[in-house]
């Protein structure tokens, strides 16, 4: 029992360390920095060539709209907690090991925004900064950090116009919410796309379409890279690529009938797509909130644009592979003759599947759970099994060859059965040998020892090539009496064996669970706990 409870105990912390570890150190580990063609470098990969930009979106904690759970329920706080979890493992694990100059957040960062009183909006605020370690980064490292604003975070443009407040919230804590930064020779233009479709004399709206034009006024010979949380448009039924999980979301815009301002928006509308474009002239756009991958090639006039709207980082938001990218921005002047999409290069990174890590879990258990039970005592003698398994065979070949009922040749010796009571109270016949003459033998086609009856078929040709294993052919005659004073005890040692059985089952899950649970939550609060 303790070999196998310790053979248990193994596989559960092989899987725990995995589940709970190693499967984050994966994506780092296989998804590396794209450099820049090779017409931007003169064939060395010089890391200093470029700058680093991890860009990751839709993280939406989950707070009280997002389930049908009365606030701060058990069942609310283990999911928010669970998925809280798995982006930090993931920030930490994957991305800052990566040694980002950069990272770039695409929007929607709560789940409830506009909804939430400023309590609860500060507590999500507090989640989000204890997630992604911004006072860590913001405090011991020269890492950058820029936000772009969601719909989750500030409604579309109907809630403008009622809450103007969480515009002011949003503001205090992540900044602007139309600007450009410049990261190698690449310039960043970030812009509020939940503004763009508003009513043209709405402030926020119009304050949007400036920010818009004055890009458009102000040349640059760095490539441009559009940022808007929500994507451009495309006709419906557009391809996204190899990287789409889900299926084709096509084009829906809901407005509010009082004002016809909009409620909600997957795309932004096209004529507002081709404004930007025509007014911006990006190289590269990065969109979110569509929380799946998919790249499109858009059409302009000044030719075709590629956009990658990007997965969420979260394993609770519709998507079973949460994904983020790492973009190199280059550090070098644009040679002659090149064209602004060399300047930057773009790779998906994939995270675990937590959910497939669950389902191994689960699985695990009951696989746990069945050997426990039907595990044989004495372990499981494979090599004695599959030897008396064939010699089993042989003997029915042999048989059947032989015509089947060709009786074996009487020999001086043959065998007897003495009974045996073991402590459970199963009854063993136990084989020995004794001596016959011929003429007993051949008078006789029968021996009868106490109430068992060894038919002469059970003898054996020569003693020598007599084996333990073989089967023998008993027929067991039990009187009446016998049987009514057996049944009791049979009936008493089953009950024992079962009892027997569910107190080694006890006692192995207690040994794998006392060896694991441990282990288990040194891993859960080790990633949880701030550094």
């Amino acid at each position: 029992m303790l070999k196998l409870a310790a053979f248990l105990s193994l596989i559960w912390a092989l899987t725990l360390l995995y589940g709970e570890m190693f499967s984050f150190w994966l994506p780092f580990l296989s998804c590396s920095w794209p450099p820049p063609p090779p017409s931007m470098t003169d064939g060395v990969d010089h890391q200093r060539d470029y700058v680093k930009i991890a860009v990751l979106t839709d993280p939406q904690l989950m707070d009280r709209t997002s389930l049908r759970l009365a606030p701060k329920s058990l069942a609310l706080e283990a999911a928010q907690f669970y998925t809280d979890l798995y982006m930090r493992r993931a920030f930490l694990s994957s991305i800052l090991p990566s040694e980002p100059d950069v990272i770039l957040f695409l929007g929607d960062y709560f789940d409830g925004g506009p909804f939430l009183s400023d309590e609860e909006w500060q507590e999500s605020w507090s989640r989000f900064k204890h997630i992604f370690d911004i006072d860590m980064l913001e405090q011991t490292t020269n890492i950058k950090l820029y936000y772009l604003a969601g719909n989750h975070d500030i409604g579309y443009a109907a809630f403008h116009s009622h809450i103007p407040e969480v515009i002011k919230r949003y503001e205090k804590a992540f900044g602007a919410r139309n600007y450009q930064f410049t990261a190698g020779k690449v310039d960043f233009i970030a812009i509020d796309a939940q503004t763009l479709d508003g009513h043209p004399l709405n402030n926020v709206t119009l304050a949007t379409w400036n920010f818009v034009k004055n890009v458009s006024k102000h040349s640059s010979s760095n490539s441009r890279v559009l940022l808007t949380h929500i994507p451009l448009y495309r006709p419906d039924s557009t391809a996204c690529g190899p990287y789409r999980a889900s299926s084709i979301i096509n084009q829906r815009i809901n407005r509010a009938a009082q004002d016809n301002e909009i409620l909600y928006q997957n795309f932004i509308t096209e004529n507002g797509t081709n404004d930007l474009l025509d007014a911006i002239k990006p190289a590269l756009i990065l969109s979110g909130h569509d929380h799946d991958q998919c790249t499109v090639i858009h059409k302009s006039k000044y030719g075709s644009v590629k956009e990658h709207t990007l997965g969420t980082i979260s394993w609770q938001q519709g998507n079973l592979f949460p994904s983020y990218m790492l973009l190199s921005a280059s550090n070098r002047i644009l040679p002659d003759g090149s064209i602004p999409e060399e300047a930057i290069s773009t790779k998906v990174c994939f995270l675990p599947v937590q959910t497939y890590i669950y389902i191994w879990y689960l699985f695990l258990f009951v696989l746990t759970l069945l050997i426990a039970v039907f595990w044989p005592t004495n372990g499981v003698l494979f090599q004695h099994y599959l030897g008396g398994f064939l010699k089993n065979m042989r003997s029915l070949i042999s048989s059947s060859f032989s015509g089947g009922g060709e009786k074996l040749k009487s020999e001086d010796e043959t065998y007897e059965y003495e009974e045996i009571w073991d402590a459970e109270g199963s009854m063993h016949l136990i084989k020995k040998t004794f001596k016959v003459s011929s003429t007993c033998a051949s008078e006789s086609t029968s021996v009868e020892r106490g109430n068992a009856v060894m038919r002469s078929v059970t003898r054996k040709p020569n003693a020598q090539e007599t084996d333990a294993s073989n089967p023998v052919d008993v027929t067991l005659h039990i009187g009446s009496d016998a049987v009514v004073k057996t049944l009791p005890r049979t009936n008493k040692s089953k009950t024992r064996m079962v009892i027997r059985r569910l107190v080694r089952t006890l006692s192995i899950i207690s040994i794998v669970a006392a060896f694991n649970a441990p282990l288990y939550m040194m891993l859960l609060f080790k990633d949880w706990i701030d550094k």
